[in-house]
């Protein structure tokens, strides 16, 4: 929600069907603050330096949040094509949808980052989803950042999160397992994951984890950042 109008659309609170974002039309605006943007410009070294928490917290619902400072390689992912997470393993799990006959649509371009397995039975995916698509960027401001990340600065991006772990009541598809989706659905640095993205090199981001908004158990939740510190693996499939 952005001032109480629906932006996207989230995972089913079952927990059996698909994991979900989906862009809605009323998701058109960005949420940066110009009182930080010069302490964004480069890496914070902790959650909090600078005030950046407290700054954000005022555009934030009241609620527990679990800040993770991460840090990224973003590749930019169009729905439908080569990487797309719902036309790729989504469906090996959860086959298309019967009634649309297709595989679920996000409605937005979005950046994915990380993944790696949490056990045999289990698999994190971790997406990064921008407010706006990046065509709605300044081509200005993403080339600024690509030189200085090409100078070596690593810029920070802030974002709310969630933890939607999803697994279907029925076994029907290819590969049977849970699917924990760690998206970050981006407040700050729309340009800089662009760049990122576009010139191969590494972002920062400060997660805030909405933990009473997530499809998650509490141990579940616990064990991100020991997930996130691993090395990034894809799913390992039977042949």
């Amino acid at each position: 929600m952005i001032d109480d109008e629906p932006a996207f659309e989230l995972s089913f609170h079952c927990g059996t069907c698909p994991l979900l974002f989906r862009r809605l039309d009323t998701a058109k605006e960005k949420l940066s603050l110009e009182s930080v943007q010069e302490r964004l410009r480069g890496p914070l070294a902790d959650p909090d330096d600078g005030g950046v928490i407290d700054a954000f917290g005022v555009l934030l619902p009241e609620g527990e949040y679990l800040p993770l400072l991460l840090t990224l390689e973003p590749r930019l992912t169009i729905p439908g094509k080569a990487g797309d997470y719902f036309s790729d393993e989504q469906v090996t799990t959860w086959g298309i949808d019967q009634f649309w006959g297709l595989p679920q649509y996000p409605a937005t371009p979005y950046y994915r980052t990380f993944e790696t397995a949490v056990d045999a039975d289990a698999h994190l995916y971790e997406f990064v989803v921008p407010m706006v698509p990046p065509t709605w960027n300044e081509r200005g401001r993403v080339e600024e950042y690509i030189a200085l990340m090409e100078q070596g600065t690593v810029p920070t991006a802030v974002a709310i999160s969630t933890l939607d772990v999803c697994q279907p009541a029925i076994d029907l598809g290819d590969d049977y397992f849970a699917h924990w989706g760690l998206t970050h659905f981006l407040l700050d640095g729309h340009h800089k994951l662009e760049a990122a993205a576009t010139a191969g090199r590494p972002v920062r981001l400060l997660s805030l984890l909405a933990l009473g908004e997530s499809l998650a158990e509490a141990e579940d939740q616990a064990r991100l950042p020991s997930l996130r510190a691993q090395p990034r693996s894809a799913r390992a499939t039977a042949t």
